[in-house]
């Protein structure tokens, strides 16, 4: 906190503050004035009145009490021309002190003032000292979620905003501002761009080029991120100096259209830790259908271990008794050869002839029809937007309102075995999804939300699986920052590697008691070239090497909190 020597230094030192000051001092010396000039004429009045005892003191003091309207009434004027006077020293004194002053006060200094301390709140320029630092360019889902990623793992973060009155709400609300504007290249030197390890802007793609280009201007070796909406926009924000290029709405319509079940039982890679391999496949019409993990041998046979399983929108940790049925998705780790083998065992391909429906054909749902098409699943996409539909896939597209039963029956809602409810509009995914589930309450729903917030609400109204635009965008851009090392298995759940730390080294996982302290659950450890898949709780941990953990994201913190990472 700042001292009040401090304060005034910087108040005095801002242009528009001395020019106030000066302002507030011409109008007091002006005060001043007219107080002595009212003092001398009282003498020379009394002098009149044959009234020569008062002092210059009695005159000042005369003068202070009639022009502030407390009027003693201890000296007083006998003469008309006294009681006239005294009438213009009163009707001055309401104008000049009870009226002009307080107005001249807080008009050229109190709110200067005030706008100088909403300025110290929301700085114009970061401390040279500033470095490592993640420059984001708006306060959008997006990056509203970042920010909570980076506050995670420690990372430094500034938020450049133009407005002042925005700057400083958001500064109220906990977040790190810098006042700027997005298009003038000071902005991004007060900013320390040349320091800086990643500027991410995520507004609409005219903006995104023009920030680009212009921290082009600055630096040539600070990596750039930049969302786009359009495919075309994707080798503009390229050459106008973006680094990485993210297309969020074509990343999640992918990967929703990979949790449909196409009839394909192959077991899709979802991540990898340098050997490790993350995969998930669908347990439906494979011989592992009614098995236990513990029956089904797969570790033994395939070399393959189950970390956990999709029931229903519901993720839970693999035990030897949980029950593979044909609904669920399981989630396994394992070498690249050991996945080969697992999909030499149990993959098949089986034609699927009822189409999944999505509803919502905008810039996800293309995706995921385009996923589909890839992978010669029959689909139809319900929107209500004409202007949406391409010309050439029109015999794949119902045109209408999805709230209405008519349109979803002409889509085929009762002989889809998946919906995927894709629209922008949390609150309208919502309402589709509570819809859906009861017109079909065995259906498959795969919903997508925007705010991370919603997700929790679409598994309330029926959604098997949710996947965010915010924690998709958050994630892909934290590894561009060398945490290659997180992978997000699902929402709010994180598979991550870190080193071991020095207060586990050498002890069994029993003792250690991560599951107890943290919520987390070690996946494997590496000690050189030595990989321990899913260890038992009775080995004990390396004293050099890493660690790969699962857990939701509130274990993760604890485990970070912890131990570090």
């Amino acid at each position: 906190m700042k001292f009040l020597p401090s304060q005034l230094y910087h108040f005095i030192q801002h242009r528009p503050s001395r020019t106030s000051i000066l302002t507030l001092v011409r109008y007091l010396l002006f005060v001043i004035g007219l107080i002595i000039a009212y003092s001398i004429i009282f003498h020379y009045i009394m002098a009149y009145e044959g009234q020569t005892e008062h002092s210059w003191m009695t005159g000042f003091y005369w003068t202070l009490t009639v022009m502030s309207t407390l009027g003693f009434g201890d000296i007083t004027f006998q003469s008309d021309l006294g009681r006239f006077f005294s009438s213009v020293v009163l009707v001055s004194g309401i104008f000049f002190l009870l009226i002009l002053l307080p107005f001249t006060f807080i008009e050229f200094f109190y709110a200067p003032w005030m706008r100088i301390q909403a300025e110290n709140r929301a700085p114009t320029r970061l401390p040279e000292s500033t470095q490592g630092h993640v420059i984001l360019t708006t306060l959008e889902p997006v990056s509203e979620l970042l920010i909570k990623r980076l506050q995670q793992f420690q990372y430094e973060y500034v938020l450049l905003v133009e407005d002042a009155q925005e700057a400083l709400r958001l500064h109220d609300l906990g977040y790190r501002v810098m006042r700027g504007p997005l298009d003038s290249p000071d902005s991004y030197r007060r900013a320390r761009t040349e320091q800086a390890r990643l500027v991410a802007t995520t507004t609409n793609d005219m903006r995104n080029t023009n920030v680009a280009y212009t921290v082009r201007e600055i630096s040539d070796t600070v990596p750039v991120l930049a969302l786009a909406s359009s495919p075309a926009s994707v080798d503009i924000l390229h050459l106008a100096g973006s680094n990485h290029v993210l297309q969020l709405a074509q990343m999640l319509g992918e990967a929703l259209a990979r949790r449909i079940d196409g009839g394909d039982t192959a077991a899709h890679v979802i991540g990898q830790f340098k050997s490790l391999v993350i995969a998930e496949a669908a347990v439906a019409q494979t011989a592992l259908e009614g098995l236990t993990v513990q029956e089904s041998q797969l570790s033994d046979r395939i070399g393959v271990t189950v970390l956990g399983v999709w029931e229903r929108g519901r993720f839970e940790i693999a035990q030897p008794a949980t029950r593979l049925s044909a609904g669920t998705m399981v989630v396994m780790v394992g070498q690249q050869r050991a996945i080969d083998r697992y999909n030499e065992t149990f993959a098949s391909k089986t034609a699927r002839e009822a189409p999944a429906l999505v509803v919502g054909g905008g810039r996800v749902g293309r995706a995921v029809g385009q996923a589909l098409e890839a992978r010669g699943v029959p689909y139809c996409i319900v929107e209500r937007n004409k202007a949406q539909v391409p010309f050439d896939k029109r015999e794949r597209y119902v045109i209408g309102d999805a709230a209405e039963i008519d349109v979803l029956e002409a889509a085929g809602i009762m002989q889809a075995e998946t919906i995927v409810i894709s629209t922008h509009d949390d609150d309208t995914n919502i309402y589709l999804t509570i819809y859906c589930r009861r017109l079909r309450p065995s259906v498959r729903i795969i919903s997508r939300a925007t705010q991370e917030r919603n997700i929790e609400t679409l598994h309330r109204a029926g959604a098997d699986y949710v996947m965010s635009y915010a924690s998709m965008g958050a994630n892909a851009i934290l590894t561009l920052l060398d945490r290659s090392d997180v992978l997000m298995v699902a929402e709010g759940l994180d598979i991550f590697r870190v080193p071991i730390p020095p207060e586990l080294a050498g002890v069994t996982l029993v003792q250690s008691r991560l599951r107890e302290r943290t919520g987390c659950m070690v996946v494997a450890w590496q000690a050189g070239d030595d990989l321990t898949l899913t260890p038992h709780a009775s080995m004990t941990i390396p004293v050099k090497g890493d660690l790969v953990v699962i857990g939701t994201a509130a274990a993760e913190a604890r485990f970070l909190d912890l131990f570090g990472g």
